[in-house]
């Protein structure tokens, strides 16, 4: 950090299991990766290329060349996992991982419908090539999935060998874990919480209400997702205090008391 604050609660450095920050590339130029890296390259811990954009990005190659320059690794959006399995072409999929040595794979089914033993099968047989994410939600706004449900699936995905399961939202942070207007499922949250470890979780919140929320309940080092590269820095402010909505939150009584009633506290 450049100065000294007090009250600045502790976070997890990399490579951290928890306090994990997922950014979502739905399309950066090389140059565009290495301005991105360059600023925020301490506080992102993997990226995901977003949905199918893998399959129409130019240099594709060399842009994955500059995250592992810098240790971040990348993984290929669950979508496009999707894609391949709905066409029959998992082998494929394999292969295209090892193509671009990649080292992490989100196993999801929020497009397709995908019997759930046969998507623990995937997440085993990636589990041996990779390191896998799996993302429990659907991507259709209509289908509630109970809480009871999300608890199901989240454990037997883990049993399976996920590394960590990611609670779905899109890159809008509408569907899944949020309501269309984007509000929290805070039932929802609080109930998986009861069966699953905070630090299994990675939460897709795009919007800056929705990470507030989140750390507001979980705390500095929840690990979130979906996040625009361009609001890691601010994210990383709200994690720490260092914004309005938590400006209170991390905040020692005493000093609160004291600014209070001494403006040169």
């Amino acid at each position: 950090m450049n100065y000294f604050l007090k009250d600045i609660p502790e976070r997890t450095v990399k490579p951290r299991q928890v306090g994990y920050t997922m950014a979502m590339d739905k399309g950066l130029s090389i140059r565009e990766v290495e301005d991105f890296l360059s600023i925020a390259g301490d506080y992102v811990d993997i990226v995901k290329l977003g949905w199918g954009t893998s399959f129409v990005t130019p240099n594709l190659k060399e842009k994955i060349k500059v995250y592992k320059n810098a240790g971040v690794p990348i993984y290929f959006g669950g979508t496009l996992f999707e894609t391949f399995v709905i066409r029959g072409q998992f082998e494929d999929y394999q292969k295209v991982l090892d193509k671009y040595g990649l080292e992490y794979a989100e196993v999801s089914d929020g497009s397709i419908e995908l019997d759930h033993d046969i998507k623990c099968e995937y997440i085993r047989k990636l589990s041996n090539q990779v390191t896998v994410l799996s993302e429990v939600g659907s991507k259709d706004v209509e289908k509630i999935i109970p809480p009871y449900k999300w608890i199901k699936l989240m454990q037997e995905e883990l049993d399976a060998g996920a590394w960590k399961v990611i609670g779905e939202a899109r890159e809008g942070g509408n569907v899944g874990l949020f309501r269309s207007s984007g509000e929290v499922r805070s039932g929802l949250v609080e109930e998986i919480l009861t069966k699953i470890p905070f630090e299994k979780i990675i939460w897709e919140a795009p919007q800056k209400a929705q990470q507030v929320w989140f750390i507001k309940l979980l705390g500095s080092n929840v690990n979130l997702g979906n996040i625009a590269p361009n609001e890691i820095i601010p994210l990383e402010t709200i994690r720490i205090g260092l914004r309005g909505d938590t400006f209170d939150h991390f905040l020692d009584p005493v000093h609160k008391e004291n600014s209070a009633h001494n403006p040169s506290y």
